[in-house]
Formats: structure tokens, C-alpha cells, sequence
């Protein structure tokens, strides 16, 4: 059974797209190449992952890392897991700050996981990006953009494109420059030619759409 490498070669995917797309192609020349996420050297626990995800998720970056303080505190762990979820009930997750449906999100996560259902970073490495997808978008409160984020920044997988992504469609439309962002389905048939490298593409397009004259400071788009 053939693994993923985590990452892929980010000058091999620069040379790719900017000779295969000339109006992408001079974006990135403006913006210089981006490098490596250092993430994909670095082990993680996708349980854990997904736990913070979902504790993140319509809060602040500062907010949403104080609740999770908070828990880690009231289970004495910093690893989100069923056995360590396991010793606190919803009333002490909500005394956290954590609200009913991510309450309720978090314990459906550690059933599966409890269950074998939620594949580890090892199985993970044999599995087609499709295929992590349709494994986890069942849990609550995961969707696929989630999910993609995390094939991306963590798993390093070369060729995923967020088409659902509000920024990847605004920097698709800036580099294009129309009138009005591409619809996901258009957007879709719009990347075929940046593949194999369509995470790199990504990359450039928030930055695309964040670029102004005055700055060019990325937003972080990554799970943290």
C-alpha cells in the first residue's frame, strides 16, 4: 500500500504553476515563493486536532484559546482525547465556556474515536485525501473545510483546493480579475490547471486576497 509523504517539494510546485499559469505565475513573482509549512515535519494527533478545531471554531483566536485552557485544566491533560474528555461532564465543560453544541460535537469526536472510527496519523499516510474526508466530515461540527485545512497544513498533501473558501474564491477572482468571485464550481474547473499543486495555488490565492499596497501580511489560515 503505497504512504503520503508529509509536505511536497514547494520549488518543484512554484516552477509548476507559475509556468502553467501566466496571470497566477506573475502574482507569485510579485509576491516571491512561500515556503515550506513547518507543520508537516512535526508529529500531531489528529483527535487532538480536531478537538481544538472545534473549540475554535466562531470565536477569537485569544477567546477560543482561553477555553481551552480551561479544559485542559478540568481534565488534567492537554491531549483532548475520549479517556481524557471522559472526566469531565457537560456542566463542567460548559463552567469552561464551551457551549452546548461544541459540547455536544466534542462528544461525538470522542465516541468515534473511542469506536476506531477516527484514523491516526499512520493510517492516515495510506489513505487517499478523499478518503480522510469521508472519515471524518461525519463527526459534528467537522466539515470538509476543516478538514481540507488540516490535509493542507498538517498532512502536507500537494493537491488539495478549498473551493468553498471565501478568500481562495477572492484571490481566484483578483488574479483573474472579473467582475464578481467564481462560484465553487467554477472555481473547481478553474484549478485543473494548477494540479498537482493546487494546496500551493491556495496558498498564493489568501494571499492574493489579503495583498494590498499598504501590507502584504498573511492571514493565518492554519488550525492552531
Amino acid at each position: 500500500m503505497p504512504r503520503h509523504a508529509r509536505g511536497f517539494d514547494v520549488d518543484a510546485a512554484y516552477e509548476h504553476l507559475s509556468r502553467r499559469d501566466r496571470k497566477l505565475g506573475a502574482w507569485m513573482k510579485r509576491l516571491g515563493p512561500l515556503p515550506a509549512e513547518p507543520r508537516w515535519r512535526k508529529p500531531f494527533d489528529p483527535v487532538d486536532a480536531l478537538a481544538r478545531a472545534i473549540l475554535f471554531q466562531q470565536l477569537s483566536g485569544k477567546a477560543a484559546s482561553t477555553i481551552v485552557g480551561r479544559v485542559e485544566t478540568a481534565i488534567g491533560s492537554t491531549r483532548l482525547h475520549h479517556d481524557t474528555l471522559g472526566r469531565i461532564d457537560d456542566t463542567a465543560l460548559r463552567a469552561c465556556g464551551v457551549s452546548g453544541n461544541k459540547a455536544l460535537a466534542l462528544r461525538d469526536l470522542a465516541a468515534r474515536e473511542a469506536q476506531g472510527e477516527i484514523p491516526d496519523l499512520r493510517r492516515m499516510s495510506t489513505m487517499h485525501q478523499d478518503e480522510i474526508v469521508a472519515a471524518l466530515v461525519p463527526v459534528r461540527g467537522i466539515g470538509r473545510w476543516t478538514v481540507e485545512m488540516m490535509l493542507m497544513f498538517r498532512l502536507g498533501r500537494p493537491d488539495v483546493l478549498p473551493i468553498d473558501d471565501l478568500g481562495i474564491r477572492k484571490g481566484a477572482q483578483k488574479v483573474d480579475r472579473q467582475e464578481a468571485m467564481p462560484t465553487p464550481k467554477e472555481l473547481l474547473a478553474r484549478g485543473e490547471k494548477w494540479g498537482p499543486y493546487r494546496s500551493y495555488a491556495s496558498l498564493y490565492l489568501w494571499r492574493i486576497a489579503d495583498f494590498t499596497t499598504e501590507t502584504k501580511k498573511p492571514v493565518n489560515r492554519s488550525q492552531d
